[in-house]
């Protein structure tokens, strides 16, 4: 029987499934070569540099991550699904999620270019429409939700036994009122109050 070829491909792909079971640390030559049943020979020749393959892993992790959010998200109610998206990401692909928080971002001097390359545009202009806020008070609305439900995530993440998932829902709820008040206006008037509760209800807050 002849030898399977190993393609660059199958290199990535068994990297890919050491990162997402054991971390970033577990993707080495060796471990590839056992995963694929192989001699380091043919990773080496496709590998010049582990950090080559780790740039490969980490497209595969953000494709992974955009992937999986997008599937999480209601048509309904994108704001709230997609903070708890990303907490449910963390409880089921631990690794994923610290790879995909973690990683180096390159050529981020501000938390606008940070939002530009990790947002759905679509988002802050289906809120800017709903909640009757401008684009730029809605984009400001989602980077808020965006680093908390990102950095309670984290947490999330990295304790054991584990905070229950209902505690950290629940904490992203209070977030969540808490940032579109903001959103819509410190002080509220009784009538803008009235107007505040309905646009919560809409956004299932």
């Amino acid at each position: 029987m002849p030898k399977q070829k190993i393609t660059k491909e199958m290199v990535v792909d068994a990297a890919f499934g050491l990162a997402r079971s054991g971390g970033m640390e577990q993707v080495t030559v060796k471990s590839i070569a056992q995963k694929l049943h192989c001699s380091v020979q043919p990773i080496y020749s496709y590998c010049k540099n582990m950090d080559g393959l780790r740039r490969d892993v980490i497209e595969r992790v953000r494709d992974f991550v955009r992937e999986y959010v997008n599937g999480e998200i209601s048509p309904k109610n994108p704001f709230r699904t997609t903070g708890q998206a990303y907490v449910r990401l963390a409880k089921e692909e631990p690794h994923i999620f610290r790879i995909f928080i973690l990683h180096q971002r390159d050529g981020i001097s501000s938390l606008e270019e940070l939002y530009r390359e990790e947002t759905n545009p679509h988002i802050a202009e289906a809120l800017a429409g709903e909640l009757q806020i401008s684009l730029s008070r809605a984009k400001q609305l989602h980077l808020h939700m965006l680093i908390y439900t990102i950095g309670i995530g984290t947490v999330f993440s990295v304790t054991t036994p584990g905070i229950p998932a209902e505690e950290i829902y629940e904490q992203q709820e209070a977030a969540y009122k808490a940032f579109l008040n903001q959103a819509l206006g410190s002080r509220p008037s009784e009538a803008a109050e009235g107007k505040e509760h309905e646009q919560q209800d809409r956004c299932g807050l």
